[in-house]
């Protein structure tokens, strides 16, 4: 099957011009994705994305990279499709990523703000400009089966008692309840997965253009609260609390019909969301998928619970969460 797949990679890439091709493998993720650098005798270098059906599907992140791109951000351009096969041909954005350079001690200030403003561009593209067709609205449905990964993943994984259906639906409740709250603030295009693993630096370029985007085709429309809280309360590194609420005021600034009071419960209810579903996303890709080095990031999504089940909305979870995930069942080994 391997040698199959690569037997089509190399058509692909002779049928858009890439014959004679080096290939060097890049950093995964934690979908079926594979990404490689590809060098032609040309001295040309491009990315591949090898997403296979049926686990993946391309056709979101080349809907999405588009619109990006038409917006004056910085996604990889398109160079070359196939769809069907789950092969794309993208631009090569560098290796400069927010992880890479934080590491090496560049200014955190300046990434951290140059990713902020990207988002205020986009959030102050008009609604009915900012999401293409096709992208879906951040149902309840899905909200609560992200949600609902702590019972199917997480709670196994720590050897929990079982949950009765009642409790359980005493969960879904409980969230059908705080979910609302959340669009309060504004909505736009989410972009799902915006942290610093993928982000990058662009230097040549200007403005926002200057920060690369990657890893965007999970692309939703919801609140606008949504992507800063994933960059600000990252899953894999702590980050200073002064910058967390410097980065807020800016973004706040651009915003003033949005008040603090409605932006803080917005903020907290989709942290409580995503942290719950990052935590049960993480056990299942120790469970199903054999990639138990996730669970290393389980106590700081569970500091940020802490903080996020203090704001007053989120006291019925709170109480759920005391009560059905005790703190001895927060420790993972």
């Amino acid at each position: 099957m391997i040698d199959n797949r690569n037997e089509a990679i190399d058509t692909f890439l002779q049928t858009h011009g890439w014959s004679a091709v080096t290939r060097k493998p890049l950093a995964g993720d934690a979908s079926f994705r594979r990404y490689e650098r590809v060098f032609n005798d040309n001295g040309e270098v491009a990315v591949l994305m090898d997403a296979p059906p049926p686990q993946e599907d391309v056709r979101p992140f080349v809907t999405i990279a588009r619109h990006l791109v038409d917006l004056d951000l910085s996604a990889p351009r398109i160079l070359a499709a196939d769809e069907d096969k789950g092969f794309l041909l993208l631009e090569d954005l560098g290796d400069d990523t927010y992880t890479r350079l934080l590491a090496a001690g560049h200014d955190e200030y300046a990434l951290y703000k140059l990713a902020i403003d990207a988002l205020i561009h986009l959030h102050q593209t008009p609604i009915a400009d900012v999401i293409p067709d096709g992208v879906m609205t951040y149902g309840e449905e899905r909200l609560l089966e992200e949600v609902d990964r702590l019972n199917e993943w997480y709670l196994p994984m720590v050897n929990a008692p079982a949950l009765t259906a009642d409790v359980r639906a005493s969960y879904r409740d409980l969230w059908k309840t705080i979910l609302p709250t959340a669009w309060n603030t504004p909505s736009s295009l989410i972009l799902f997965d915006y942290h610093v693993d993928n982000l990058l630096l662009l230097p040549d370029r200007v403005g926002v253009q200057a920060c690369g985007l990657l890893d965007f085709q999970d692309a939703v429309c919801g609140p606008v609260t949504y992507d800063l809280m994933s960059l600000l309360e990252d899953a894999r590194r702590d980050i200073d609390p002064d910058l967390v609420a410097s980065m807020k005021s800016h973004y706040l600034a651009q915003f003033p019909s949005i008040t603090p009071e409605v932006f803080e419960a917005s903020w907290a209810v989709m942290a409580a969301q995503r942290h719950i579903r990052v935590i049960g996303t993480f056990a299942r890709l120790k469970v199903r998928d054999g990639k138990p080095h996730y669970l290393e990031h389980m106590p700081r999504l569970w500091r940020y619970m802490d903080t996020c089940l203090t704001h007053p909305i989120l006291a019925p979870l709170k109480d759920w969460l005391t009560t059905h995930v005790p703190d001895d069942l927060r420790t993972v080994s």
